[in-house]
């Protein structure tokens, strides 16, 4: 009686193994092994024995006729075989046609010999047989078989099979792992054994009576009924071999070893298996394979079949809830995006960031991303590496967050929220920049962890690169650790050693830490001229009011942030003393007109911006910001108008010569003070800058910057010492005051050099100045000419010794003596100030020369000269009492 069966696949040209139909569920139905009754086919090899002539185009033409189809067979008899087993003998039609027949049709099997006497079947056949030796066909082909080799081991030269190959899948394992023939150009065939990339699985029993893995005999059943003996197309991506693992170098130096599998993708007419797999259930995808599978959109079609297992409950995720949408609402009240600002940068794998809304701020670990450790010694190297990297990209810049997840409170580890960071116009992923560049690595989840970067097969895919090209951590390179920056404001002592270099070098590319990177150098740095309220330094100390803020502000405004700092002096405990630039910007300046910082009135006096944080603090003042809040306006105006007093300064009497005078804004002077070491060192370094700029190079991109000292060249030729007031990029000008003459000018860039270190350690030898207790009149006033006329008359080109009342940071107020003037000495109005008073050039200032009531018998008779120059109406006086009433 026929059966029906399909077959499953062929062992030899004259034996098939059929299978039934799969159960409801696909479960793998029952198979069994037939033997061709009365013919015989060339056997196939193995490991230990080859193949018989003929064996593999025997087997190979019956594969072709019969695998996968739906056949007739007939069992006709069992016989023993040398191992006690019993052999299933039969007959198979396909379609009506005799398989048998045709073989023997074609030459690919031959007659057994018959002791007994022939039937007309027999006879037929061997007509057939007679037919096909005649005509050369299959084994009796005169020629004989083609010569080749088959390498059943897998191959030495593993790395070279990373390729695209024709093969037949001889044998499956479980549902991810065949043993395939791969057809060599050479005609040779190897052996290869195969796991699909991105896909694995459930495994089978490796022994019979061990359970398999749940699924696991569906899903073999599932590949063998569509790939077992099927011509495929076979993409070896990778091989599993220990290659250059972050951190350890002896991959690189030891050849691998001639790995048992390949990593690949195996292409049927009807496309990839692993995507079928997926889809039906029968297989998990592969997270660390997303590499591999980046270039043809694989991993993106595996996750999308994968969602449709999940939402269908198919196979091993039966018990899963189906894809939720993606999320907007926020996670335990924390929002799910938001812009923001990155303020710091801990690690290779972690930042803090502020809120632009809110200002709340969050300390984030990048999802599903793993930086190098600095505690361990072979990764601090690049642990170091990959924080600078963060801290170039994203201090300060402004962000994008999506909070992915919240990693819980793990032992010693807190409560994290992990999320993708996006920035600048491309809305590029920093987590997958750091990972591309080999400064960190991809989190390898646990298989049912859905708490994971959205991103996350793109991280695998950035791995891969740089796994690939062996950068960073995947270099297998060793780099000692760096060694720990030195702390050169540990003690005084050894802060005064680098006080003198750092003067010459004038403006220091420093990181707000406060690190010198070249130097790998730390520094404490104390503002001068001004006092923030402290923070308390341990539980027991309490915050001065607005201690808190002051340092909130400062450290996500400036920390981590590249600035310059320029040095003045060391203090008592090894702290220098200085500025802090950060874009140009002071940032004491900053902090006074926050209000989060107060001007020192005994510091601010000696320093080039004291105007600036004067002017700072009455903004703050007037803006009653921060520590300003209770300051009355109205009361300290009265307070300045009343004029408090103010003890005179210790008579000063210095000899001088006005080296410039600006009429622009209101009359003010410079002037170098004589008979001084600065005055002598000044004429010697201007010989040694005049031979220097004699053969100096121009360079060829120089742009300064605001406060940075240069060589320019004056509209007389010569170059002299100068520092950039402002800087116009744009017009490729500046503008500047020449430091030892106190004369501004706009210079072109060509006329600009970088001031040698050599020539800066001598100060500026020009001191701005202006007269005391007066005031000249307005600029559009008739009168302003003739007073500024006649005070170069007095005074321009002429050595005159000056007497120092008030000093208002690097302003000088001062009297001017005429060192001809006989009575001088005991006569304190016998000055230049004074005299124009007499000549009804210029008034008393009683607004900005608050100190006046200081100098009370002084004051007196100054407003005589005035009453002098009104009696004989002299200067503004010639048409009568002009003067406000007081």
């Amino acid at each position: 009686m026929a059966m029906k069966a399909i077959v499953k696949s062929v062992n030899s040209g004259d034996t098939l193994v059929l299978r039934g139909q799969p159960g409801p569920q696909g479960q793998p139905p029952k198979e069994r092994t037939l033997h061709l009754a009365d013919v015989a086919a060339p056997k196939m090899g193995n490991p230990s024995r080859d193949d018989e002539p003929w064996a593999f185009e025997s087997r190979d033409f019956l594969r072709a006729l019969a695998v996968g189809k739906p056949v007739s067979f007939t069992s006709t008899h069992n016989l023993a075989s040398d191992d006690g087993s019993m052999r299933d003998f039969g007959t198979v039609e396909i379609a009506g046609v005799d398989v048998t027949d045709e073989l023997l049709r074609n030459g690919w099997v031959k007659l057994k010999e018959s002791k007994r006497e022939p039937t007309e079947e027999e006879l037929r056949r061997r007509e057939l047989e007679a037919e096909a030796k005649a005509a050369g066909k299959g084994i009796w082909n005169p020629h004989g078989p083609q010569a080749r080799i088959i390498r059943h081991t897998m191959p030495a030269d593993s790395a070279a099979f990373v390729s695209q190959w024709k093969a037949l899948v001889e044998h499956v394992r479980d549902g991810s792992t065949l043993r395939v023939r791969l057809f060599m150009p050479d005609g040779e065939h190897q052996m290869a054994n195969i796991a699909l990339t991105g896909v694995r699985c459930p495994k089978t029993a490796p022994k019979s009576g061990e359970p398999s893995e749940q699924f696991a005999e569906e899903a073999k059943f599932f590949t063998e009924s569509r790939l077992l003996q099927r011509p495929v197309s076979v993409f070896i991506l990778s091989l599993p071999t220990p290659t250059a693992t972050p951190f350890q170098s002896s991959a690189n130096n030891v050849p691998p070893p001639t790995t048992s599998i390949f990593i690949g993708t195996v292409l049927h007419p009807s496309g990839n298996i692993a995507e079928y797999l997926v889809k039906a259930g029968l297989a998990r995808v592969v997270d660390w394979h997303a590499g591999l599978l980046a270039a043809s959109g694989g991993m993106e079609r595996l996750r999308a079949a994968e969602k449709y297992a999940k939402d269908n409950g198919a196979g091993l995720y039966a018990h899963t809830a189906p894809s939720p949408a993606p999320a907007t609402s926020g996670v335990k009240g924390i929002l799910k995006s938001f812009e923001a600002t990155v303020v710091r940068v801990w690690s290779g794998d972690q930042i803090s960031v502020v809120e632009k809304d809110s200002g709340k701020e969050h300390r984030l670990q990048l999802s599903s991303t793993r930086g190098p450790k600095m505690a361990d010694p072979k990764q601090a190297f690049y642990a170091q590496e990959a924080r600078e990297f963060l801290r170039k990209k994203l201090i300060g810049r402004n962000v994008r967050v999506t909070v992915d997840f919240i990693r819980p409170r793990e032992g010693e580890f807190e409560e994290r929220e992990c999320a993708t960071v996006r920035y600048g116009g491309q809305n590029a992923n920093i987590a997958e920049q750091l990972i591309e560049r080999g400064f960190a690595s991809v989190v390898r989840h646990r298989r049912d962890d859905e708490s994971r970067a959205p991103d996350y097969d793109k991280l695998m895919v950035a791995e891969q690169a740089a796994m690939t090209e062996e950068r960073g951590i995947h270099s297998g390179k060793d780099h000692p650790p760096p060694k720990p920056p030195v702390n050169i404001s540990e003690i005084p002592s050894r802060a005064n050693s680098f006080l003198n270099g750092f003067k010459r070098q004038g403006k220091i590319p420093v990181v707000v830490e406060l690190f010198l990177p070249k130097d790998n150098q730390t520094l404490i740095l104390v503002f001068s001229g001004i006092r923030a309220p402290r923070t308390a330094r341990n539980p027991s100390e309490k915050s001065e009011p607005w201690g808190v803020e002051a340092a909130e502000f400062s450290t996500r405004k400036y920390m981590q942030r590249d600035a310059e700092v320029e040095i003045e002096a060391v203090d008592k405990s090894g702290g220098f003393i200085g500025a802090l630039w950060v874009k140009g910007e002071n940032v004491a300046v900053t902090l006074v007109r926050e209000g989060l910082a107060s001007v020192q009135g005994l510091s601010v006096d000696s320093l080039s911006w004291s105007r600036q944080l004067l002017d700072a603090e009455a903004e703050a003042k007037k803006a009653r910001r921060n520590l300003w809040q209770d300051y009355d306006v109205e009361k300290a105006a009265q307070a300045a108008s009343m004029g408090e007093t103010m003890a005179p300064l210790k008579p000063e009497y210095i000899d001088i010569i006005i080296s410039d005078v600006r009429t622009k804004n209101g009359l003010n002077f410079s002037v170098q003070i004589l008979n001084t070491e600065g005055i002598a060192s000044l004429e010697k370094l201007m010989r040694e800058f005049s031979i220097y700029h004699k053969s100096a190079s121009a360079p060829s991109d120089f742009t300064p910057s605001n406060g940075d000292l240069v060589s320019a060249r004056f509209s007389d030729g010569s170059w002299y010492r100068a520092r950039i007031r402002r800087s116009s990029p744009i017009k490729k000008e500046a503008e500047v005051t020449f430091i030892d003459y106190g004369n501004q000018s706009t210079v072109k860039y060509e006329n600009l050099r970088p001031l040698d270190p050599k020539f800066r350690p001598l100060p500026g030898q020009a001191q701005d100045a202006r007269l005391s207790f007066v005031q000249f009149p307005k600029p559009e006033s008739e009168y302003y000419l003739d007073a500024v006329d006649r005070f170069r008359t007095l005074c321009e080109g002429r050595k005159l010794v000056a007497l120092i009342d008030h000093k208002e940071g690097n302003l000088l107020h001062m009297r001017l003596i005429d060192p001809t003037e006989s009575n001088a000495a005991n006569d304190p109005c016998a000055c230049i100030n004074a005299d124009l008073l007499r000549e009804g050039l210029v008034s008393i200032d009683r607004k900005d020369c608050h100190y006046l009531s200081s100098y009370p018998q002084l004051a007196k008779k100054l407003q005589k000269a005035v009453s002098c120059a009104k009696q004989d109406r002299l200067g503004m006086f010639e048409f009568g009492d002009i003067e406000e009433d007081e």
